[in-house]
């Protein structure tokens, strides 16, 4: 992307949405100026333009959650940007992964910086896979009791049988069932196949792009 390519507006200023490159959550909205631009794209790391200190930011710097860059995008008239990254830690300055961490139809506090209500917003569904696989890690490290997530991750020969018996399921379905039966066992499938990559070490970002090395 050339710099020439984006039209700043009369603040010199151009809004830019951060995402999560492996998920494709929403994290912020900022501006960037030319400045801000550059810095992003010599240094890898997010840097944004402060409207109220007037000033170019890096962002993370003082929290250490820097975002680091792995493509920037613009849209068809060049006059915004969307910043793909990988987070080193939380967007938000309140600590929330997000600063999109309310639902306007919730029951949060509507000043600013109010704390997240558990269990909102409720996840859209492009986010259905990095919630489960936060939810899994959160299960592995904590190890509440009575957690089948936890009973699967003790036990790694029967995460392997419910993945085989998940599939075969999901087969049947698809031989003879309904619509919604099929999506339900195969449901069933991706949690018990989480699990087992979660056991493993592997993340389904690693999955995914491999799924996206075999389109080239």
């Amino acid at each position: 992307m050339e710099a020439t390519a984006i039209r700043f507006d009369e603040r010199g200023l151009v809004p830019c949405v951060m995402q999560d490159w492996r998920t494709g959550e929403v994290l912020t909205l900022a501006y960037m100026n030319d400045e801000a631009l550059r810095l992003t794209r010599e240094t890898g790391e997010i840097h944004f333009y402060s409207r109220s200190r007037r000033e170019v930011w890096h962002k993370g710097q003082t929290s250490g959650n820097v975002q680091r860059v792995r493509q920037l995008r613009y849209d068809c008239d060049g006059d915004a940007v969307v910043a793909l990254v990988e987070p080193a830690g939380p967007a938000c300055h309140t600590g929330e992964r997000s600063c999109f961490y309310r639902d306007l139809d919730g029951s949060a506090e509507t000043e600013p910086d109010a704390p997240a209500v558990r269990g909102e917003p409720s996840p859209a569904t492009h986010e259905a896979l990095a919630t489960l696989e936060r939810t899994l890690i959160e299960r592995g490290r904590e190890r509440p009791g009575g957690s089948y997530t936890v009973e699967l991750l003790d036990n790694p020969q029967k995460i392997g049988a419910k993945v085989r018996e998940e599939a075969e399921e999901v087969a049947r379905a698809a031989r003879s069932e309904t619509e919604e039966r099929v999506a339900e066992e195969a449901a069933d499938l991706v949690y018990h196949l989480n699990v087992l990559l979660l056991s493993r070490g592997v993340s389904m970002a690693q999955v995914l792009e491999m799924l996206n090395g075999r389109r080239r």
